[in-house]
């Protein structure tokens, strides 16, 4: 008998209709961790599931080949906001104000700031868009635009509806938040309530949120090069040279004090962004050209992994570290800021420094020139599976079919 019912799902599994699902974001043609993560899980739906990306991007922004789009068969659609009038928009502006430094944050509050935000023009427009798919799920990839998608779930009945944070909880709306802040985190939990889901990516951001959510981690991104042989002396370090998130000042500062006693290692940091002046200019102050090294973003940042020997993570927040599990993919040891995403993503196998702390961050750089090499970098490499893409495409699937 179970033999039979077993048959009967696959065969309804295999002959309904195929799902149609749009995932909702602002840029997938820009390089960045969100672009590359959502690309990795869009590829992998498009197997089972007819996808489409619907994108901020101009048009002229279409390149495929940029995190191997064109492997998969995926559509694209360009949407763009209308304008809204002059004396609306200024209306919607001196409400907003209200709503975030006077009025109390109550849910009866939080749908009119949600109005005045996001204004009927934007509103109305974005929901005709979806409507135009036919979609049976939706995805809102990241915090704001999930709010967005909320805010059409009326127009929406039918449509299952999914946000998709990729911020820590404390990123979003911790009190030295650059991106959302405190003020807007009773308007954010009240939206993101309506939604069908919401997906983070952390257990300790699940117990942050006053509705139920759906953790599911980010997962490897990319194909490993060959692992590390941990004899280049070299401290690694990855990520968007952006105004304090990656921390990468606090890693110059603690470098210096850590070759103060050691003439030996180097480090390299693999990125681009806005404050690299800034940080080419520390190494300068320090005279230590011949020992830091700052590179290009590369579509074959393997290469970086496989001559590292030890991956840095200095990140003052992170909503998930993918960084690390592709160091632990090469075989690295990794010391990292005291996170609560890195202990959930490495429990004891990391090297931890409390965050924000330059010496202590020095003194863990000095112990882990000292490690058992050879046993850490064998744990990195079976605790990477965890994060297997066929691991984690299973549960996006469950949660698309439930």
């Amino acid at each position: 008998m179970q033999e039979f019912i077993n048959f009967a799902k696959n065969y309804c599994y295999i002959h309904s209709p195929m799902k149609r699902i749009g995932i909702l974001m602002d840029s997938i043609f820009t390089i960045g961790g969100v672009q590359r993560v959502t690309a990795v899980i869009a590829k992998e739906l498009a197997k089972d599931y007819d996808v489409t990306i619907i994108t901020l991007d101009h048009p002229s922004a279409k390149d495929t080949s940029l995190y191997g789009l064109e492997e998969a068969n995926i559509h694209y659609r360009f949407f763009s906001y209308p304008k809204v009038g002059t004396a609306k928009e200024a209306i919607c502006k001196a409400y907003s104000y209200l709503y975030r430094k006077v009025l109390p944050q109550t849910q009866y509050t939080s749908e009119l700031y949600a109005h005045s935000s996001f204004p009927s023009e934007n509103r109305d427009a974005l929901t005709a868009e979806l409507l135009q798919g036919n979609y049976d799920v939706i995805i809102g990839d990241h915090a704001p635009l999930a709010v967005r998608l909320a805010s059409c779930r009326k127009q929406l009945k039918g449509c299952k509806l999914i946000g998709w944070i990729h911020n820590s909880y404390e990123a979003l709306f911790g009190k030295d938040s650059l991106y959302i802040g405190p003020e807007l985190s009773r308007h954010y939990e009240y939206q993101l309530a309506k939604l069908d889901a919401t997906i983070v990516l952390s257990r300790f951001d699940a117990a942050k949120y006053p509705f139920p959510t759906y953790v599911i981690y980010n997962p490897l991104t990319l194909e490993p090069g060959k692992p590390s042989e941990g004899t280049s002396h070299k401290f690694l370090a990855v990520g968007r040279l952006s105004y304090l998130h990656k921390g990468f000042d606090l890693l110059i500062e603690a470098f210096h004090i850590f070759t103060q006693k050691n003439q030996d290692w180097t480090l390299d940091i693999v990125g681009e962004g806005p404050e690299e002046a800034v940080y080419r200019q520390m190494i300068s102050k320090y005279g230590l050209e011949s020992r830091i090294m700052i590179h290009p973003f590369t579509k074959n940042i393997q290469k970086y992994y496989t001559e590292g020997q030890v991956y840095v993570l200095s990140s003052r927040w992170e909503g998930f570290g993918l960084v690390i599990v592709e160091a632990m993919a090469h075989g690295l040891p990794v010391v990292s800021s005291d996170l609560p995403t890195s202990k959930e993503i490495m429990d004891d196998f990391g090297l931890y420094f409390e965050n924000g702390n330059v010496s202590q961050l020095a003194q863990c750089l000095e112990e882990a020139t000292h490690l058992n090499w050879q046993e850490k970098s064998q744990e990195a490499l079976r605790r990477k599976e965890t994060f297997a893409v066929s691991n984690i495409i299973k549960q996006w699937k469950e949660l698309i079919e439930s």
